[in-house]
């Protein structure tokens, strides 16, 4: 299995997660030329939420949460901001969520950063 097999397994199970947990699906794999937002969603509470997720097979290379980079950080954020100016999405409280999963063990950051 390829990289981007395993990384679709693990956003596939993070939209699970997250719709049993009452969200809503609005995108996923929302891509243009400068980057790409995993999924995007809207909390229970109404809040849109921009989720980056990051799978692993094994802890070798650390834990999966930590491999969102400060250079990965600022692309979500700017991803965001694009994907909410396209939409004309101007008074909507959003947030920026980061989910690992390791072994069927899923983390979820809520509000992880912003830019």
């Amino acid at each position: 299995m390829n990289t981007h097999e395993k990384g679709r397994i693990g956003e596939d199970r993070a939209v699970e997660y997250l719709l049993a947990r009452g969200y809503a699906i609005e995108a996923r794999n929302y891509r243009t030329k400068h980057g790409e937002l995993d999924i995007v969603a809207t909390a229970p509470d109404g809040t849109l939420v921009f989720v980056e997720v990051k799978a692993a097979d094994s802890l070798s290379r650390g834990n999966p949460l930590f491999k969102v980079t400060p250079s990965k950080r600022r692309t979500i954020a700017g991803m965001a901001k694009r994907y909410m100016y396209e939409r004309k999405i101007a008074a909507r409280a959003c947030r920026i969520d980061v989910i690992g999963i390791y072994r069927g063990k899923i983390d979820h950051i809520v509000n992880a950063f912003w830019a």
